[in-house]
């Protein structure tokens, strides 16, 4: 067997008194013999007493309770840690490295390239840290609170599947299931004037689009109307949240189903088809409105050209008045011409009536000459 040479020396604490071989040494006891000795025979002299022990041989005896020591032999009981030169040094070793430790994981800081470290003085707020790899003092002296700025949240109203009923301005319910979407704009007020952001962010935006539904009727939150109701949400929820210097900004709302609730389906298009059938009405109305009061506006009109030309004339625009009314009458009528001197059946060409016939005279009594 070949003995390779050792590289360095060992640590004196580490070190124990066996200088000459694994199995034990030789010295002047066994002669000054070279090479291995069989490790399971008794060493020419005798047995050798054990050198002095070590700090770490102590302090793992005592550890494993079978060392002696002024407080009493093996057993139970704790460990102790050995006294001495050899304790101090391990106590010191022991204390630089937690020092380092504690150093290295409270003043050392690696902030993403998405986010924001809020630095805080024993609980006052002291700047905002850039990404990369930041130095602070060490804890409890100085606080980081890191933020995510560039990850976009979203809101889902309502959560999981359920309803979310809302009232119009026209007094009508609809259901109304919408998203919120949002990021960090400014760490500090963030992390300093929002206890809970997101329960924050979800009071603001539904109270929001509950007062903007209120002054909307049905048909818009059905139909074309969409697109301004989330534009109106998205600017009153940023006005309630800067109104709490939240640090929150708004990215966008979206609207994703308008309808009736499901219990009331039927009655609910029972109402849309008599509103619709009203406005109908209503339509007709207004168009039979709008023809009497054209005729009427050219009756005025008629009368107005007739006053002036009776202005000019009004005798001769009399006398026309009068035959333009009399020829309107009695074209429609049956017409008698009585003369001075006798009465003559007008003979109405157009309707083809015959003229009476004379009414035959009574004959005489007989014998009455006689």
């Amino acid at each position: 067997m070949k003995i390779l040479p050792r590289w360095g020396k060992r640590p004196t604490i580490l070190a124990v008194d066996n200088s000459r071989g694994p199995w034990g040494g030789g010295g002047d006891d066994d002669g000054g013999a070279e090479g291995p000795r069989n490790p399971w025979s008794m060493p020419p002299a005798g047995r050798k007493g054990a050198g002095r022990p070590t700090a770490l041989d102590e302090f793992l005896k005592k550890a494993r309770g079978t060392g002696g020591g002024g407080n009493g032999g093996g057993g139970g009981g704790f460990p102790q840690l050995p006294g001495g030169a050899s304790a101090r040094t391990l106590w010191a070793i022991g204390t630089a490295i937690l020092i380092g430790a504690w150093l290295v994981f409270t003043c050392i800081h690696q902030i993403g390239a998405q986010q924001r470290g809020v630095v805080t003085y024993f609980g006052r707020y002291a700047g905002t840290l850039g990404p990369g790899i930041q130095l602070t003092p060490p804890a409890p002296f100085a606080q980081v609170e890191t933020v995510d700025v560039q990850r976009v949240r979203t809101e889902n109203f309502p959560r999981g599947d359920g309803v979310n009923l809302t009232l119009t301005g026209d007094q009508n319910i609809v259901d109304l299931t919408y998203s919120v979407r949002w990021n960090v704009a400014d760490p500090r007020d963030y992390v300093f004037q929002l206890a809970q952001p997101e329960e924050t962010v979800r009071a603001a935006a539904e109270s929001a689009m509950r007062a903007v539904v209120a002054t909307t009727t049905l048909d818009q939150a059905l139909g074309a109307g969409r697109t301004t109701i989330e534009q109106r949400v998205a600017e009153v929820t940023q006005n309630i949240l800067n109104g709490y210097r939240s640090g929150v900004r708004i990215q966008d709302v979206s609207i994703n189903r308008a309808a009736a609730p499901q219990q009331i389906v039927d009655d609910f298009n029972k109402v849309t088809a008599a509103q619709q059938e009203a406005v109908g009405a209503v339509n007709k109305a207004k168009s039979y409105a709008q023809q009497v009061i054209a005729s009427a506006q050219g009756e005025a009109a008629a009368f107005d050209r007739v006053y002036e030309q009776y202005r000019l004339a009004p005798e001769v625009t009399r006398r026309r008045m009068y035959y333009d009314t009399m020829e309107a009458v009695l074209a429609k009528t049956d017409k008698t011409i009585v003369e001075p001197q006798n009465v003559v059946p007008y003979l109405g060409l157009p309707r083809g009536k015959a003229a009476p016939e004379p009414v035959p005279a009574a004959p005489a009594a007989a014998g009455g000459g006689q």
